[in-house]
């Protein structure tokens, strides 16, 4: 095991990670540990990946960048994985394999390819990285990351909600003339 792989499976926090032993194959997604969030790109072949970065930042800074995050467009490059990853770590994370059938290799790399260099709407909820590769794998966008994210908003507004009546109740309770 080489100290990428071995990164890759120590940054993970899954009990049961998915395959992280080998080289990656094309059409593989890849998953890649930043500090603050995890971004997603899709393994073209020979050390090339396909993913999303922000329209306004130098490829450089993008790579490393939280404000990608934030965007609300991308352009799709085709980058070298190793460039991308830099100091983080990364592992292969088919994870939807089980629920989702793959395209063949070449209908994804084409699809991939095709949209090299183009500029296309990202948002953090509903079109983000995750949601760009995982359509090129499976003609279908999948964020577990989103769904995670998008129940923790629903259950802060449904706590914040809840909280905001019962200061309401108590309010009025306070406030009777007997």
């Amino acid at each position: 095991m080489d100290n990428q792989q071995r990164n890759s499976t120590m940054a993970s926090n899954d009990p049961d990670p998915p395959n992280t032993s080998g080289d990656p194959q094309p059409g593989d997604l890849i998953e890649i540990f930043r500090p603050a969030y995890q971004h997603w790109a899709l393994y073209l072949g020979d050390g090339y990946i396909v993913n999303l970065t922000p329209v306004d930042e130098s490829q450089a800074a993008a790579m490393s960048s939280v404000k990608s995050v934030f965007s609300r467009k991308a352009v799709v490059r085709m980058q070298l994985l190793k460039e991308v990853v830099g100091n983080d770590s990364y592992r292969i994370n088919n994870k939807y394999d089980d629920n989702h059938t793959p395209l063949p290799v070449c209908e994804i790399i084409q699809r991939a390819q095709v949209l090299i260099d183009q500029e296309v709407s990202y948002d953090l909820l509903g079109s983000n990285c995750e949601h760009f590769v995982t359509l090129l794998r499976y003609g279908e966008g999948v964020s577990e990351q989103a769904s995670r994210a998008i129940g923790a908003i629903s259950l802060v507004s449904a706590a914040a909600g809840a909280f905001s009546v019962l200061g309401l109740i108590n309010t009025r309770s306070r406030n009777r003339p007997f």
